[in-house]
């Protein structure tokens, strides 16, 4: 069955397509069960849902069919407001798999930074907000493996807007034993290359936490810079060789120059002398924030 607005998934009706993707399309869909919270529901649960579906032709494939489901375990997990939430995992004809997540209103990150450029407390903010969401992935055993400004939604609130990460059909989860469980083939490279830490380019199962810290670190350096780390043509020759060019901010006060440092540590080429975890490198961006705050304590 071809899905239109107006079909049917459940109780919900779609209305409009939101994007369409490798694995699945997702649509803007509407409640007709009068909003009422319920099993698989928390309260807040809007009348408005975003649901990913996945595609007939990745329906047949093993491989995609574990990845959706891996999808919808991690995103059960997950409680972080700068995550977008999942309220409920369906099943059954004509639809086959859907995942029925929080319609976030918002405007992707990709699209704000093909016309504008951050300031470094801009910079700053966002890094706050997606190193809180990678974070608490980490803190479950989650790698997301595809931070990107494309995975990245702005939502507006009241101090203007905070980040929202979704889309983890990429991920990877650690096994109750603490070993990483994968669908990668050896040696494959899994994720968006101007993004991709240089072991993920290698071999997408030796990633780690630090390699979400360095996509992360990636979205801060183009926010600021206006450019990549590291030139397009060459990228990945050089990413594996080299350095990333040091960020340069235009700027000579503590902040700028505490910022230039935290994302020159975050791309270091070997994983061992980045930040080890989110956590990390988010403690040293607050830092900044409250050392500009009161500059008697920085030192």
């Amino acid at each position: 069955m071809q899905l239109l607005p107006g079909s049917q998934i459940g109780v919900y009706v779609l209305e409009s397509l939101l994007g369409s993707g490798a694995f699945g399309v997702v649509w803007l869909a509407r409640r007709t069960d009068g909003g009422q919270a319920g099993p698989g529901r928390p309260a807040g649960f809007s009348d408005r849902v975003a649901i990913k579906v996945l595609h007939p032709q990745a329906a047949v494939s093993r491989e995609s069919v574990e990845r959706f489901r891996r999808e919808a375990w991690a995103l059960s997990r997950l409680q972080s407001p700068h995550i977008a939430r999942m309220f409920e995992f369906l099943t059954g004809p004509p639809f086959g798999m859907a995942l029925v997540m929080e319609y976030i209103q918002g405007e992707l990150l990709s699209d704000v930074l093909k016309r504008a450029r951050f300031s470094v407390e801009d910079a700053i903010g966002l890094g706050v907000g997606v190193l809180s969401g990678v974070a608490e992935m980490q803190s479950i055993g989650i790698i997301h493996r595809d931070i990107k400004p494309e995975n990245v939604i702005l939502r507006p609130n009241e101090n203007g807007w905070h980040a929202v990460i979704f889309d983890f059909n990429l991920s990877r989860v650690k096994n109750p034993g603490g070993k990483m469980s994968s669908l990668t083939s050896m040696h494959a490279a899994i994720g968006t290359v101007p993004y991709m830490a240089p072991e993920q380019l290698l071999d997408a199962r030796r990633v780690n936490e630090a390699s979400d810290v360095y996509s992360t670190a990636t979205i801060l350096y183009r926010a600021v810079a206006g450019a990549l780390p590291f030139d397009t043509r060459e990228s990945l020759r050089e990413k594996l060789q080299q350095e990333a060019r040091p960020l340069q901010t235009g700027r000579d006060d503590p902040m700028a120059k505490g910022f230039e440092r935290i994302i020159t540590k975050a791309l270091r080429r070997r994983p061992a002398e980045r930040y080890v975890k989110a956590e990390e490198m988010l403690d040293d961006l607050a830092r900044l924030v409250t050392d500009a705050a009161d500059p008697r304590g920085s030192s």
